[in-house]
């Protein structure tokens, strides 16, 4: 008797359908996506490595195959194809492959190992040596029968909703929501409350969804008594300019000297500390250069280096706009991430310290 095998689906329905399954803010989401992915899964559901069938594949299953039998839905073939590609005549198919053997690291170190595997979507197999050339993976059933051609609609929304709530950490779904929320809420742009309870109207995009989180969210968590000084939009646009607070600390503020996004103070303990904030969607992150230009402005003001901190403000570590960026961040400045409120990451010099953004460090919550 054949082995049963799931129902036949075309690869792009796999892809079509694991953005909505691994939503912004899923870890590693880009090894969980991208089309090495979708053929990784549609491999796997061609085959029937299924967890509890006694099949497994692994990374030859996915660049031997071939555009030609990749759309060959009848079952002995692709149970044959399962076999013939482990033959030590190297599986040969006939066609236009995929992918060229050297394709076998991605697949299994991104795709599997930091992507699928764990997440939990796919299991591996514990029980052979790490030497073994037998395939060792399957697809957990739950994530699986996602993939179910005839599961639309409400049904396949609740499938999914399910599986996050199963698969997911907590910390994973907390950055989703975190996400999720702000996108919704880009839609006509956010109303951001100051520390002072003023409200604006912020342009829509996401820059400004950021922005809205640095203003309520980090201040609040890594501030004592924060106010903000200044906040600006692209083009130029200045939404918030407190002039009093700068004039009382000895801050001037010039429009014209290309200030951040933000400048933050914290008026907490009787010695006014000042942070610039680089908001980043895209591109902008505080840079050697910016963050020297910065100093020229808090030293003519008479505020000491360490009085004065940096911080560069992401949506996510998985966002593109942390992933262009990261390598022009300037030593001695601090990194925070909307989609996990309460870290923060500082780029120390060669002695362990984090230079002038140290006084931001040491406020992390629950430190004294």
């Amino acid at each position: 008797m054949s082995r049963s095998l799931p129902p036949y689906v075309p690869v792009a329905t796999v892809a079509a359908r694991l953005p909505l399954i691994f939503p912004e803010g899923t870890p590693n989401r880009g090894y969980c996506i991208r089309e090495l992915a979708a053929r990784t899964i549609f491999t796997a559901l061609y085959i029937g490595a299924l967890e509890g069938s006694g099949q497994y594949f692994g990374p030859v299953h996915v660049y031997r195959m071939t555009q030609e039998r990749s759309e060959v839905a009848l079952n002995e073939m692709r149970l044959d194809y399962a076999s013939a590609v482990l033959s030590r005549k190297g599986g040969i198919v006939d066609g236009r492959r995929w992918y060229a053997d050297n394709t076998r690291e991605p697949i299994r170190d991104e795709t599997l190992r930091d992507g699928l595997v764990a997440i939990g979507a796919v299991t591996r197999r514990e029980d052979l040596p790490t030497t073994s050339g037998l395939p060792r993976y399957a697809l957990v059933a739950d994530f699986a029968g996602l993939f179910d051609p005839a599961l639309e609609g409400p049904a396949l929304d609740e499938a999914i909703a399910a599986f996050q709530a199963g698969y997911l950490s907590k910390s994973a779904l907390a950055r989703v929501s975190i996400l999720l929320a702000g996108a919704a809420a880009g839609a006509n742009g956010p109303l951001v409350t100051f520390p002072s309870g003023e409200t604006r109207q912020l342009a829509p995009g996401p820059s400004s969804i950021i922005a809205k989180a640095v203003v309520e969210v980090f201040a609040k968590a890594f501030l004592t008594q924060p106010a903000v000084l200044w906040l600006s939009e692209s083009g130029n646009k200045v939404v918030l300019r407190d002039d009093r607070i700068a004039a009382a600390i000895g801050l001037k503020i010039e429009a014209d000297k290309n200030l951040p996004d933000l400048i933050l103070a914290d008026l907490g303990d009787g010695h006014a500390k000042l942070l610039f904030v680089e908001v980043v969607a895209t591109d902008g992150a505080v840079t050697e250069r910016r963050r020297g230009a910065l100093l020229e402005l808090t030293r003519a003001a008479g505020f000491p280096d360490e009085q004065v901190a940096f911080l560069t403000a992401y949506d996510d570590r998985e966002g593109q706009g942390f992933k262009k960026t990261v390598a022009q961040l300037a030593w001695g400045t601090c990194a925070w991430f909307m989609s996990e409120p309460d870290q923060l990451v500082g780029m120390m010099d060669e002695r362990g310290e984090a230079g002038r953004s140290q006084w931001l460090l040491t406020s992390l919550p629950g430190k004294p």
